[in-house]
C-alpha cells in the first residue's frame, strides 16, 4: 500500500491549483529525494515558486514545510518495516479499517485499493488464457453461467452482456436448477463459473456436472488451487495474495473487471457482427429509457 503522505497528497489533489498540482506531482515521483531537499531547491525543480508550496502544503493540512518533511521522513523509515497486522487476517485486503481512521480517508483508501487489485488482476490474466475464452464464448451452442451469493451479481452482469451480443446463455438463480442444466450440457456447450473463494459448493458442484457432461468449463475465481479449479478447462484467476474475510466486500470489482474484458473481447473478435446484435438490442430497449420530450 502507499505510505499516508502519499495518500494525503492524492486525496486533496483534485482541490488544488494547477501550479500546486504541479508541485504535487513532482513531490508523488520523487518522495525520497524531496525528503533531503531544501525549500527552495525542491521549488526549482518542480518549476514553481515557494509560495505556492507553501500554499499546496497547507491545504493539503500541513502546518508548513517542515513539518512536512518531518512526517515524510517518519513515513519513509516505516517502510522497511513488515506489513503483517500481528497474524491476524485484515478485513479487508491491502486495507485494514482502523476505527481511528477519519471518514474522509476512506475514499481514497477504497480508491487506491481497488487500483492495486486491478492492476494484479491484469498480471494473471494471459493473453493466450484471454483468447481461449473468448473464442469458447462465441463458439459455444450454448453457455451456462453459475454463481452464487455475491459473485451472482458477477454472473448476472455476464449473462447480461453476452445477451446483449445475441450469444445463447442462461443463468438461473435457483442452486439445483444450476445442477441440472449442468448436467445436460454438450461437449458443444461452455459452463462459467464464477466464485471468489473457488469453494462455494453449489456453484463448485454445478461445474463438477458441467465438465462431467462434456461441455468446456471456465472458472473465475481468486485462488488457482480452490477446488473449484479442479473441474476448469480455462482458469481465469484475478490474484493470488488476496486474504478471504468475512463477505470479501471487494471480490466484485476484479469479477466485473473480467466481465468487461469478454465482452470488449467478443465486440473485437468479430466487430461488424457484434455491433449489429447491439444495435437490434438498443431498439429492443429503447422504449425503457426515458424521452426529454415527456418530461413534466
Amino acid at each position: 500500500m502507499k505510505n499516508s503522505i502519499t495518500k494525503q497528497i492524492e486525496s486533496g489533489y483534485a482541490d488544488l491549483r494547477r501550479s500546486e498540482k504541479q508541485a504535487a506531482d513532482y513531490i508523488l515521483e520523487h518522495l525520497e529525494q524531496v525528503a533531503d531537499e531544501p525549500i527552495d531547491r525542491l521549488a526549482r525543480a518542480a518549476g514553481v515558486s515557494q509560495p505556492t508550496i507553501l500554499r499546496m502544503l497547507k491545504s493539503l493540512g500541513y502546518k508548513g514545510y517542515k513539518d512536512f518533511r518531518y512526517q515524510l521522513v517518519a513515513e519513509l523509515a516505516k517502510s522497511g518495516e513488515s506489513a503483517e497486522n500481528d497474524g491476524q487476517p485484515q478485513l479487508m485486503y491491502g486495507y485494514t479499517l482502523d476505527k481511528k481512521d477519519g471518514l474522509e480517508e476512506i475514499p481514497v483508501n477504497i480508491t487506491m485499493t481497488t487500483e492495486r487489485m486491478l492492476e494484479e488482476t491484469l498480471k494473471n490474466f494471459s493473453g493466450k488464457i484471454y483468447k481461449r475464452v473468448i473464442e469458447a464464448l462465441k463458439n459455444a451452442r450454448l453457455i451456462d453461467i453459475y454463481g452464487v451469493e455475491n459473485s451472482e451479481v458477477t454472473a448476472v452482469d455476464l449473462l447480461t452482456k453476452l445477451l446483449y451480443l445475441g450469444l445463447p446463455c442462461r443463468h438461473f438463480t435457483d442452486c439445483y436448477l444450476q445442477q441440472i442444466a449442468a448436467g445436460r450440457l454438450t461437449d458443444q456447450d461452455v459452463a462459467v463459473g464464477i466464485s471468489y473463494s473457488g469453494e462455494s459448493k453449489d456453484t463448485v458442484d454445478a461445474m463438477k456436472a458441467a465438465k462431467r457432461s462434456g461441455a468446456c468449463t471456465v472458472a473465475i475465481t481468486n485462488f488457482k488451487d480452490s477446488t473449484i479449479a479442479r473441474y476448469a478447462d480455462i482458469l481465469i484467476c484475478t490474484s493470488q495474495d488476496q486474504h478471504f474475510y468475512g463477505n470479501a466486500i471487494f471480490s466484485r470489482s476484479t469479477q466485473i473487471q473480467i466481465v468487461d474484458m469478454i465482452y470488449m473481447g467478443l465486440i473485437s473478435s468479430d466487430y461488424e457482427h457484434y455491433v449489429e446484435q447491439l444495435n437490434k438490442c438498443e431498439k429492443v430497449v429503447r422504449n425503457k429509457a426515458y424521452d426529454g420530450r415527456t418530461r413534466r
